[in-house]
């Protein structure tokens, strides 16, 4: 066991980010005995994580991230990091700092090619090392299409708890480890995706293609294939994670022979190191160290490890970098624009409040002129949006498309629905179960044409119907009516049961009528038929007290 004071997470790579884009660039060590030898005298054997996960289509962060990932690229590390990687000067010459880029799933969101192409090409021009697939790849719905964006990322894609059917496109696109070279020392690589994915997906042939192994069952795979690579004399070994941070730390303690956990999936924002947080040991009392850069490409990290010869970490830093301190090189948004387009101006936003804290348990002003556009552009009695639709938020200045997608990027099918008003409480009250859970997952419903009141124990107290001419309609909550019926706008997600707000099936008979666009169109033909700058405010259509 390392002793948890050789951990260093206070150094903060965003301190030195500015002053080191100017050092020389890091040659690599071609004569890997030399190294070797020179790693062996001196016992340490230096490496540099670059990490990202939970992207979730953010062109815009996508183009700051390659900004940071290119400075990564060309930072003499043994400088920027001097407090860390400390040299023995009785060396012969620096020992070198090997650099790695992983990426741990969900670059890609939504069904839209072009965006998904942006992904795609966004992990070749950054040259990640590994990357695996995590649930929102698999909104890609057609099998061939993803597989050609996986080829085309140019990057090992790691899948070991996924099986692939025989006749699938997607056959022998994922592998379930792969082992890397750099200075002189092989690493083992095995990626794992998340094995609640049908829960998180809407279905399609895409994720019809594939199955994931249970939680219980991937622990197993992972100890399998670190035994694989153990076999092949590799001592240091990387997984990374689509599976969430709960499950990371039982694959930390159950397993043995793992170094590293690069996690995603729950979006936590991970800072420093700490044991008993993100500092496990494993059966065999080896220190596992796991990272998880937040979400929607807000924050990246750098990982800096120092391993013995016996591949067991000896040091570990962990900085966190936040994006916006980026700006977006030229060069990069227009190869973005050559791919989805120039971006059509559609509005202007006069003000808006800042976007929730926890953007699924509460109410969302900018998720609301989503729902609103719903409503009034397919001229329904309500509209429904689900909180983890918004992925974003507006701010003062010119709104144009790219923005919109941006905020509500999944692509899915808009949908007219005939629903009972006891249908509508249901589904409002299965939103408020979020309360309940840690992960706070699927979130609240969001509404448009309705108001309603909930506590934070997710009691639904109290709800009203506003009609068209703004007459509003008390509804008894505790009985709600199985006659009186609704027209609703909502997204074929949540229309054939996705998170379970209605039951699950994928042809439901309360079907009005399907419009092929998605809830962003609705949302820039609304915007446009604006006289004046819009304000994003709060109007009390969600109540939520304590």
């Amino acid at each position: 066991m390392i002793n948890t004071t050789y951990i260093q997470p206070k150094t903060q790579y965003n301190n030195v980010a500015s002053s080191v884009s100017t050092q020389p660039k890091v040659t690599p060590n071609s004569d890997s005995k030399y190294t070797k030898s020179i790693y062996k005298d001196a016992g340490l054997i230096h490496t540099s994580w670059f990490y990202v996960n939970d992207v979730h289509g953010k062109m815009t962060r996508m183009e700051r991230i390659y900004n940071i990932c290119k400075e990564f690229d060309n930072t003499n590390l043994q400088e920027a990091f001097s407090d860390f990687f400390k040299q023995d000067r009785s060396l012969p010459r620096l020992l070198p700092v090997s650099k790695f880029k992983v990426e741990s799933g969900d670059i890609f969101i939504g069904a839209n090619e072009k965006n998904n192409k942006v992904a795609s090409e966004f992990l070749r021009w950054c040259g990640f090392d590994a990357a695996i697939p995590g649930n929102h790849e698999f909104d890609v719905p057609d099998p061939e299409n993803l597989g050609r964006l996986m080829s085309d990322a140019n990057t090992k894609i790691l899948a070991a708890n996924m099986k692939v059917k025989d006749d699938s496109p997607l056959k022998d696109k994922f592998v379930p480890s792969t082992i890397i070279e750099r200075d002189g020392e092989k690493y083992g690589f095995i990626g794992i995706s998340p094995s609640d994915i049908i829960e998180r997906v809407k279905m399609n042939d895409s994720l019809a293609s594939i199955e994931v192994a249970d939680v219980e069952t991937t622990i197993k795979i992972v100890q399998d294939e670190v035994r694989k690579l153990k076999e092949q004399g590799i001592n240091k070994i990387i997984l990374l994670s689509h599976s969430g941070l709960k499950n990371d730390k039982r694959i930390a303690l159950e397993t043995d022979g793992i170094d590293i956990i690069f996690g995603a999936h729950t979006h936590e924002l991970i800072k420093g190191v700490k044991e008993g947080e993100n500092l496990f040991y494993s059966k065999t009392g080896e220190p596992i160290v796991i990272t998880q850069a937040g979400k929607d490409g807000n924050h990246v990290g750098v990982l800096n490890v120092d391993f013995d010869n016996n591949g067991v970490i000896k040091k570990v830093q962990n900085n966190v970098i936040d994006t916006m301190i980026y700006n977006r090189p030229l060069q990069i948004k227009d190869s973005v624009e050559k791919i989805i387009g120039k971006p059509e101006i559609v509005g202007r936003i006069r003000s808006a409040v800042p976007t929730p804290k926890n953007r699924l348990i509460e109410d969302n002003p900018h998720g609301n002129l989503i729902a609103d556009s719903m409503r009034i552009e397919l001229g329904t009695d309500i509209g429904l949006l689900n909180a983890a639709n918004i992925r974003g938020h507006f701010s003062e200045g010119i709104v144009d498309s790219r923005l919109v997608a941006d905020i509500t990027p999944f692509e899915d099918n808009m949908m007219v629905l005939d629903l009972t008003e006891k249908q509508i409480i249901d589904m409002i009250k299965v939103g408020l179960k979020s309360f309940k859970l840690n992960s706070h997952k699927p979130g609240i419903m969001l509404v448009s044409g309705m108001k309603y009141t909930c506590n934070k124990q997710g009691e639904l107290l109290d709800a009203e119907f506003i009609d068209k001419d703004n007459n509003v309609h008390k509804i008894d909550v505790n009985n709600p009516s199985t006659t009186k019926h609704y027209t609703v706008a909502t997204d074929d997600f949540i229309a054939t049961g996705g998170d379970h707000y209605l039951p699950t099936n994928p042809n439901p008979d309360y079907v009005l009528k399907t419009i092929f666009a998605d809830k962003n169109k609705l949302a820039c033909d609304y915007m446009k038929k604006f006289n004046e700058p819009i304000d994003i405010k709060y109007d009390g259509r969600i109540t939520i007290l304590d």
